[in-house]
């Protein structure tokens, strides 16, 4: 890359309108990450470890002064469907949105997914006590054998 093209990559939104190309090594698990696979011009995260580098503070723009590494904390669905990862940084706690890409790790973003319901806010041994709390009876209604046969 010669030194001009160089210098153009560090103007302000540069990367909003141009694909990030280069390879770059994983700061959380070490990987060699490579452009090639993800279905976008703009790879931003690790594919296996889904973990970033907080180096925006608007997509693309490159401001940030911070580097802390972002931790995929959550995931979210789109309007139009498509899954998006909810990143922290670690060090100053900022907050961003990166959607999903064809080779990220699968098994990752569902173990993030289903993180919530695998601690939730309140003790399970209590669900039917908080069930009946709400009107409920407590205890889910038994079925006939003719309604388990047809499951």
């Amino acid at each position: 890359m010669n030194r001009e093209n160089k210098r153009r990559q560090y103007e302000k939104g540069y990367y909003q309108t141009h694909a990030c190309n280069e390879t770059f090594t994983c700061k959380n698990c070490g990987r060699e990450v490579v452009p090639g696979g993800a279905g976008s011009d703009h790879r931003n995260h690790c594919p296996n470890c889904l973990h970033s580098l907080h180096v925006d503070n608007e997509p693309g723009d490159r401001e940030s002064d911070c580097g802390g590494i972002m931790e995929p904390i959550a995931v979210w669905v789109r309007n139009n469907g498509e899954w998006a990862i909810i990143h922290r940084c670690r060090r100053c706690g900022h907050l961003s949105s990166n959607r999903v890409l064809a080779d990220d790790n699968p098994m990752k973003l569902m173990s993030i997914a289903l993180k919530p319901l695998t601690n939730p806010p309140f003790p399970l041994e209590r669900i039917e006590e908080l069930t009946a709390s709400m009107g409920g009876e407590g205890s889910l209604p038994k079925r006939s054998k003719q309604e388990d046969e047809t499951l």
